[in-house]
Parts: structure tokens; sequence; C-alpha cells
């Protein structure tokens, strides 16, 4: 049997048989006897069973992170001993990775080597990321201070939540639940409806690498009913969001009604920057996969490309040549660059915004539109395209979270960063230009949580990702200070 049909086994087997509710360690049917299905986006079929969980499954999920906390060991014990079970659960993650990438491929329609080649081994290096540096983290820091003996001490804030989107299901769980484990906190996690799978099977590794049960814990459902439960719980200590500002506006008030702190990583509208003196074709490449990269859906690449006039032309043409000839197919073949969108609403969506764009004024250099692949009629697919016009456009304002660029032209450095910060957003942008000390006086002026230079969708480990405005608040990931984010401070003060 070759190794497509090992992966292919292990997957039909991991959905033969309904999903429940990951709760203490058990595996647990949700309270209300709910299901729901999780569909194939290549082909609109239905892959698994799922339960739905209710807001009694919250509270025991809840409780049980709360009864871990207390009475394992795993909030207590040294931070080395913490760090080597997440250094297990990563070499897992990697053992794994062959599977992990097919649920992937398979939950959200992404190409499966994307999944392989980054989402899966960025997850689990992630992990090890923030073992070692709990590992070297002092959890006991010395004041000096006149007549008294006096100290700062980092605890485990308690129970943490997470709520997460459907677009990178792994990538975003293992980005934002490894310093939280790492700082010994107890998690419950509230995976996308639409993408569940990788977050149940990630429970089952977290216990496999001797995550002690309770720790880790997962409750499936919709967004209005079980992640309405958990942003509103009083039993939980700290919440992190991932999805929309309108979303996460409604998980921020349900927080701030318990004074429980919520960290917020919303959406984007990125501007790729590209001045007279850049390599047109280079970077009409990198910028096309850039946004064609997960069907689109990616909060912080760029979809605004500004351009200026005296090289518009050759990038529009070269940008257009690329995306058109990008294959667009199922996830799981080998071929596909572009796979389909996560589900029929997000297709209507990203149709709509285009269609809607149009009528605005919008010249269509690539149209777009409802694409068709043989033998995977149910699929959910679109054609990329790049439009352009006037700023004021509903695709240069809105986020679309679909495969659609928006050229606009400028003239001259100031213009550029004017039209970049007009948006309410603030997540990422890239400056493209061979003169370097241009490209780090625009990125310091772009008003975002991120400034890449001649690239753009960068995530090394120790440089923090994070949104300014409408992109989020409450601190960012991957960085040292994301750790430090996951403890509570403490001062002990002893007079002399």
């Amino acid at each position: 049997m070759n190794t497509v049909d090992n992966r292919t086994f292990a997957f039909t087997d991991f959905v033969s048989r309904p999903f429940a509710l990951h709760i203490d360690g058990e595996q647990v049917q949700a309270g209300g006897g709910n299901t729901f299905e999780s569909l194939d986006p290549g082909t609109g079929t239905v892959i698994a069973t799922l339960a739905a969980g209710d807001a009694t499954d919250v509270d025991a999920a809840v409780s049980a992170a709360r009864k871990a906390f207390n009475s394992t060991n795993w909030a207590t014990m040294p931070a080395a001993d913490r760090a080597v079970i997440l250094h297990r659960l990563a070499d897992l993650i990697d053992q794994n990775s062959s599977l992990l990438a097919e649920i992937e491929s398979k939950d959200v329609g992404k190409p499966r080597a994307q999944a392989a080649a980054f989402d899966i081994p960025h997850a689990a290096q992630t992990f090890r990321y923030y073992a070692d540096l709990s590992n070297n983290t002092r959890r006991r820091e010395p004041f000096a201070v006149k007549g008294n003996e006096a100290w700062s001490l980092r605890q485990p804030y308690g129970v943490c939540a997470f709520i997460f989107p459907w677009n990178f299901p792994f990538l975003l769980l293992g980005w934002n639940v490894s310093p939280a484990l790492a700082a010994g906190n107890t998690v419950v996690i509230k995976p996308a409806a639409e993408t569940s799978l990788s977050a149940l099977y990630f429970a089952r590794l977290a216990e496999q690498a001797g995550v002690p049960k309770g720790v880790v814990n997962v409750v499936t459902g919709s967004g209005t009913v079980v992640g309405s439960a958990l942003a509103g719980h009083t039993g939980i200590n700290r919440l992190s969001f991932t999805g929309s500002p309108e979303v996460g506006r409604v998980v921020a008030e349900a927080c701030a009604r318990n004074l429980v702190p919520a960290k917020l990583e919303l959406g984007g509208k990125g501007a790729a920057v590209l001045f007279d003196d850049v390599s047109v074709d280079s970077a009409a490449e990198a910028l096309a996969r850039a946004v064609t990269l997960n069907a689109g859906q990616v909060c912080c690449t760029a979809t605004r490309w500004l351009v200026h006039e005296k090289v518009a032309e050759a990038f529009i043409a070269k940008a257009s040549a690329t995306m058109s000839g990008m294959k667009i197919g199922y996830g799981g073949d080998e071929a596909t660059q572009l796979g389909p969108l996560v589900s029929d609403k997000q297709r209507r969506r990203v149709l709509g915004y285009i269609d809607r764009s149009k009528s605005e004024g919008a010249e269509a250099y690539l149209p777009g539109g409802a694409a068709e692949v043989p033998d995977r009629e149910g699929g959910f697919y679109v054609k990329p395209a790049l439009l352009g016009g006037a700023p004021d456009n509903v695709c240069a304002r809105e986020e679309v979270f679909g495969p659609v660029a928006y050229v606009m032209t400028f003239s001259d450095e100031d213009e550029a960063i004017k039209m970049v910060n007009s948006s309410p957003y603030g997540l990422a942008n890239s400056v493209w230009t061979a003169d370097l000390e241009r490209a780090k006086r625009v990125a310091e002026r772009l008003v975002a949580g991120n400034s890449w230079i001649n690239a753009h969708n960068l995530f090394p480990h120790g440089v923090t990702y994070g949104g300014v405005n409408l992109s989020g608040c409450g601190g960012g990931i991957l960085g040292p200070d994301t750790l430090d984010d996951y403890y509570r401070k403490q001062s002990v003060v002893r007079p002399l």
C-alpha cells in the first residue's frame, strides 16, 4: 500500500464513527444529544458527524479544566517537566503530520501540500518554542526596594478559553494554546463548527503525550450556542478569540461583564506598497500567490495592492497571468494550487463582493466568478479576481476573505502611506522596494501590528504578530510577550 493509500485509510478510520466532545479526558456525548455534520468543501459531501454542545457542556468543560488546574500537578510542576511533555506533544504532531494535513485539507478545503508544508510543522515548532521559552523564564524577579524584601511572581491564570475560526484551525490552535499550556494553565477549546476535526485529534495527542486529564478540553458546536456560553462563562480566567471584528465585539462585551481579560485577533485589509524600483515580475508573482493562499481566506494577506503608476501596467499584466494560470482543484489533488472556499456561504459572500465591486465601477483585470472542477461538482470553488479603481470601492475597503485583490496606483511616498492608513484595519502590510532606507521608513509609518519588507506573510518565532484598530487588541502571538500574557502577576513584599 502506498503513502497516499495509508494516509487515506488513516483519515477514513478517524472519521468512521460520530465524534463526541472531549471533556476531562473522556469522549462525552453532548448533553442535549444533538449533532451536526461537517462537509468536505471540495465536494459538498458529509465527511463527519459531530456532537453539538450547549451551555451545559461548556459548564462541564470549564469545571473539568478548573478541577485539573487545582488537583493535577500541571500548574505546579517545574517548567522543565512541562516542557518535556510539550516537546513530546510536538513530536507526536510531527509523527502524525501526514494525517493532520489530510484532516486540514478535507475539513478546510486547502491543498494538502500547503497544510503539510506549513500549518502542521509550524504548529509543532510553536509548541517547542514556548516549551523552551517557559523553561528559561524566571518566575520570580526581585525588586531593589529600600527597607523591604520584595519580588514579583508569575503565576498561571487558571482556565483559559479559546474560540477559533475555520481558516487555519490547527495552526491557530498551536499558536494560541501552546503559550497557555506552557505557562501552566488549563484550556477549553471551541473550534469552528466547519472545521472541528483537528482540535479533536489534538486532544487525543495531548493525552498521549502525557498531558493530565482535564487540562485540554474541546467542546464542538455553533458559535451562537457554545461560543456565547464560553465567552460569558464566569468560570474562565482568560479568553482568546480569533475571528471577525463584528463577532469580536460581542465576545469582548461578554468577557467584560465578568471582567475577564480577552485577547482579540481580528480581521485585516492588508496593503502591499510597490515602488517603481521593485522587481515587478517577482513581486507580482509573490503577491498573487499570497492572495490565493488558502483560497484567500487569510486575515493578514495583502488584498490592497498600491502600485507606483510607472510600473502599474506591467505589474497588473504579470499578476493577472500568474493568478489566471493557477490550478484550481480539489485539496487532495497534488497538482492543486487553489482549493475551494470553506463553505457555500463563504463562496456566495465572495462572489457577492466581486459583483458589487464591479457594479461600483471597478475595472476587472481578472473577473473571477464561480469555478467548475471536473468530478467535483458540489465543491465551493471560485476563480481568483483582480480588480482595480477608486479607493472608495467596496473591495478596497472591506475584508472579502477570498482570492480577490484590488489594485490602486500612487505617484509619491506620502500619497501611498496616506492611502494605506486610511483603512480602519491594522493587521499587516508590506513594502516592496530596492531602496532599503525607504523600505524601513515607510514600513514604520504604516499603521498596523506588522510591517514586512519585500515579502508578505512572515511568521518567525520570537517576533510578535498582532493587530491594532479593527484588527485586534489585548496582545499578539508568536513572541515572548505572548507567554507573559498567560501569567498573572503578583507582588510579594516583606518589611525589613
